[in-house]
């Protein structure tokens, strides 16, 4: 009977000694998912915002005439699936512009903020 009590003593030591193992295992790799994980998402919101800019200038400033309805819901849709309060922000800044000369200097302000945002990381 204390034989077999020892061979359950050590089994059970055997399965917690593991258990600790494969527990200490899970969190480094949850960590370097998520550290390979940061880089990825900056690289999706860099190409957001790097979208945005390109299509904000071609049919935005490039434009010869009115930009019409459907581009300017494009670009609304655009600028909101960047996700940042601060773009959003100075966007609704630029198209609540009563001037011609205030919505030159919205424009700079977005396209300085837009570049700003670009991360390296």
């Amino acid at each position: 009977m204390n034989r077999k009590k020892i061979i359950y003593l050590i089994i059970f030591i055997l399965l917690l000694a593991s258990n600790f193992y494969f527990v200490a295992r899970y969190r480094v790799i949850k960590k370097e998912l998520q550290e390979t994980k940061r880089p990825l998402e900056i690289q999706e919101i860099n190409e957001k915002v790097l979208n945005f800019t390109k299509f904000f200038i071609e049919k935005v400033l490039r434009a010869e005439k009115e930009v019409d309805f459907e581009t300017r819901l494009k670009l609304e849709n655009a600028v909101r699936e960047i996700g940042d309060p601060e773009i959003l922000a100075q966007w609704q800044k630029f198209i609540d512009s009563k001037t011609e000369i205030e919505a030159q200097q919205e424009v700079k302000n977005l396209l300085e903020l837009l570049v700003s945002k670009i991360k390296s990381d």
